[in-house]
C-alpha cells in the first residue's frame, strides 16, 4: 500500500472495469457491492476503497495501487455525506490526485454523534463486518463497554470484546467473566500484544477478506494489537501513564490489510463515545432486560414503583443487576434526546432550503418578467 502513483485507465482497460481486477476481492469487494455499482460504471467511474482519511484528502486503493484522492466539487457541495474509511467510492483517475464522485451504498456504518453540542452524525468507519470493543486489563469499565456495544449493534457489525494487556493482569479470567456479564452473548477474547496470547483468535475473525474496526479509549492497546497482527511497527505507540491514562498516537482513521487476509481499521481514542439515533442496539445489548420487561403488568411500565413490575422483582431476586438497568435507562434517554434534536435540525434545514428555493424562484420570475 506504500505505492501512491496514480494509474490512468485507457479506454480499452476501462472496458473491462472492476471485473478485471481480482485484487478488489481481497479488499472486501463482493457481489453485494458489485450489484450497486452499475450507475457509477455508466459514468466511466471505477471502484476503490478508502484506506485512510487525512481530512482534505484520502488514500484509496483501486485493486492495483494506492493513490491520493479528493472529493469532487459536486460531492463536496451537495450536502450529502463525505467518504469514511472503509467506504467503496466511485473514482475518476487523474493527475495529481484522483477525484471521488460518489459513495457506493454502505452495507454497515459505525456512527456517533459529533462531539460537543452539535447534533450531527459522524461516520467513523464504513462496511465493517466485526467491531472489536477494546478494553485494557488496567481499565475495565462495564458501563463504558455497554456504550461502545450499543454503537456496535447499531452499526450492523458483529461486536466482539477484546481484553488487552492480559500479561499484566492479576486474574484475566475474572476480568473475562466480568466482561461477559456486561455483554450477554457477546464473545470475549483475552489478548496480549506482548505475549501474543489471543491474537490468532482475533485474526481468525477477519478471514475471507472481512473488515474489522478497533474501538476503545486512548491507551487501550489498539495500535499495539495492529502491530502484532501485521508483524510490523505500522502504528506508533506510547507507554501508558502511571495513572493508567493512555496517550494514543493514532491521529487519523486508517485501514490496514493483514498478512493472512482481512483488514482492520484503527481509530483515534474516542474521548466522547456519543450515541447516534436508533434504539436497535439497545435491544440487542440489553436483551435480558427487555425480555423480563415484557412480563411487566403494564406495557408502559417505567420499572420504578409500578405494581406488577417484573424488572423490580428480578432485581430483588438477584436475577438482574440494578446498575445494568440504570445503564440501560441512561443510554435509552440519550438516544431519544439525540433523535429528537436530530429531527428538529432536519426540519430547520428543510425550512431553510425551501425558503431559499422560494427566493430563487421569485428572483427568476422577476428577471423573466423584465
Amino acid at each position: 500500500m506504500a505505492d501512491r502513483h496514480v494509474r490512468l485507465f485507457s479506454p480499452e482497460e476501462f472496458e473491462l472495469s472492476f471485473q478485471a481486477i481480482p485484487q478488489l476481492a481481497s479488499l472486501g469487494w463482493d457481489d453485494w457491492f458489485a450489484e450497486r455499482f452499475p450507475p457509477f460504471e455508466a459514468e466511466a467511474l471505477a471502484p476503490a476503497r478508502v484506506l485512510a482519511d487525512y481530512g482534505a484528502e484520502y488514500l484509496v486503493h483501486d485493486g492495483e495501487t494506492s493513490l491520493r484522492a479528493v472529493p469532487s466539487r459536486n460531492l463536496r457541495n451537495d450536502g450529502g455525506p463525505l467518504p469514511a474509511v472503509g467506504d467503496w467510492v466511485a473514482l475518476k483517475h487523474r493527475d495529481p490526485a484522483a477525484a471521488i464522485h460518489g459513495i457506493v451504498e454502505r452495507r454497515t456504518k459505525f456512527s456517533r454523534k459529533v462531539a460537543h453540542l452539535e447534533t450531527k452524525e459522524q461516520v467513523l468507519a464504513a462496511n465493517v463486518d466485526v467491531a472489536f470493543i477494546v478494553a485494557s486489563a488496567q481499565d475495565v469499565n462495564a458501563r463504558r463497554i455497554e456504550r461502545y456495544l450499543t454503537m456496535a449493534w447499531q452499526s450492523g457489525a458483529a461486536p466482539v470484546i477484546v481484553l488487552t494487556k492480559s500479561d499484566i493482569a492479576a486474574s484475566p479470567d475474572e476480568l473475562r467473566l466480568e466482561l461477559e456479564s456486561a455483554a450477554v452473548g457477546t464473545p470475549v477474547l483475552v489478548t496480549s500484544a506482548v505475549s501474543g496470547v489471543g491474537v490468532a483468535s482475533l485474526a481468525e475473525q477477519l478471514r475471507h477478506a472481512r473488515t474489522g474496526v478497533l474501538l476503545g479509549p486512548s491507551g487501550a492497546g489498539k495500535s499495539s494489537l495492529i502491530n502484532r497482527l501485521t508483524g510490523l511497527e505500522l502504528m506508533k505507540t506510547r507507554d501508558v501513564h502511571r495513572t493508567g491514562e493512555g496517550r494514543h498516537m493514532t491521529s487519523h482513521r486508517e485501514l490496514v490489510q493483514l498478512p493472512d487476509g482481512g483488514m482492520i481499521i484503527d481509530t483515534p481514542g474516542l474521548r466522547e463515545a456519543q450515541l447516534w439515533v436508533g434504539e436497535d442496539g439497545l435491544g440487542s445489548l440489553f436483551e435480558d432486560i427487555e425480555e423480563v420487561a415484557a412480563e411487566c403488568r403494564f406495557s408502559d411500565c417505567q420499572h420504578r414503583s409500578e405494581p406488577g413490575c417484573a424488572i423490580k422483582a428480578a432485581i430483588a431476586k438477584g436475577e438482574l443487576d440494578e446498575a445494568r438497568l440504570e445503564s440501560y435507562r441512561k443510554l435509552q434517554r440519550e438516544l431519544r434526546s439525540v433523535a429528537a434534536r436530530s429531527d428538529a435540525r432536519i426540519r430547520i434545514e428543510e425550512r431553510r432550503k425551501w425558503k431559499q428555493i422560494a427566493i430563487s424562484n421569485k428572483v427568476r420570475t422577476k428577471l423573466l418578467g423584465r
